[in-house]
């Protein structure tokens, strides 16, 4: 059986201020979604599923469907505060969506096979694809899962600071944590510094980060529903609080489920993390076509 793509489409865009998920930046209007979706099927994806938020259900499809029918089989699974709850009941102030995590649960009955996460708004090259295809295909377990990790240096934006779960590694390239990292920048000297309470820091700009680019077991959700009910019983009156996928990592290496695979690529990440990343994201896919490596137009 053929893996799937998960893409996570379903946020807020909040810094951005718009629905990015849907902009075009290729020279035919196609989305960031265009050019992962395309890799993935290079690499031997056989569906993906869109988690989406319900009311952009009907436009969403109307971009999408007519160019991959034929291509790629789809999915559509809906985000909403409700699900899995088990009837817990939410606050009604509550509006910010639960996070990655709950996003992907939500896939649960939907996905039934090895599957990979990937944000909607980011561009991950085709390496970082061929390598969870392979990962998926051939050494995924329900213990064994994977995450491809990303040079530092090739995440940045020249617009403002990135926050980055920056991967500790172990000597078998497993991950040992996942530390998320806010307010990462290059200073005026060329190095790259995080800052926290404690003040500034420098990181090697070869640190393994996550770009939330994920390859799971569909035991995943049976360990993930758990660990949501427990996060309800804790966070449930927090605004604020969401359950990320690193929560679930962080959980199933500490509670010796298994590993998680940090597998390195060195493609070149790009995303439109401030609206002044647009242009340079444009370019930036501009280039890699005329150097022949997307066609003009993807689904012609």
């Amino acid at each position: 059986m053929k893996p799937t793509l998960v893409i996570l489409a379903a946020g807020m865009a909040s810094r951005y201020g718009s629905m990015k998920q849907v902009e075009g930046f290729g020279p035919e209007g196609e989305t960031i979604m265009d050019y992962s979706i395309y890799d993935a099927i290079r690499a031997g994806f056989g569906k993906v599923v869109f988690i989406i938020r319900e009311e952009f259900a009907e436009a969403f499809k109307n971009i999408f469907e007519p160019k991959l029918k034929g291509k790629i089989e789809t999915a559509y699974v809906y985000q909403s505060l409700e699900k899995f709850a088990n009837g817990k009941i939410i606050p009604a102030d509550r509006k910010k969506p639960w996070g990655t995590a709950h996003a992907v649960l939500c896939c649960k009955g939907t996905v039934n096979e090895p599957f990979a996460v990937i944000n909607a708004d980011d561009f991950y090259g085709q390496d970082g694809f061929v390598k969870a295809a392979t990962f998926l295909n051939n050494d995924v377990t329900e213990h064994i899962y994977s995450i491809i990790g990303y040079e530092l240096k090739k995440t940045l934006s020249d617009n403002g600071s990135v926050s980055r779960g920056v991967c500790a590694v172990d000597a078998n390239g497993n991950m040992t944590s996942i530390n998320e990292r806010t307010k990462i920048y290059r200073n005026n000297e060329g190095i790259i510094t995080y800052e926290d309470e404690n003040g500034l820091h420098e990181v090697s700009e070869n640190a393994s980060v996550s770009m939330n680019f994920w390859c799971f077991h569909p035991s995943v959700f049976n360990f993930s529903e758990q660990l949501f009910s427990d996060f309800l019983d804790k966070e449930m009156n927090n605004p604020k609080s969401e359950f990320f996928i690193p929560i679930v990592a962080d959980e199933f290496i500490k509670a010796g489920k298994g590993v998680i695979k940090v597998i390195p690529t060195s493609a070149q990440w790009f995303g439109v993390t401030y609206k002044e990343d647009a242009p340079v994201v444009k370019e930036s896919l501009h280039k890699l076509i005329n150097a022949g490596e997307y066609p003009l137009s993807l689904w012609k």
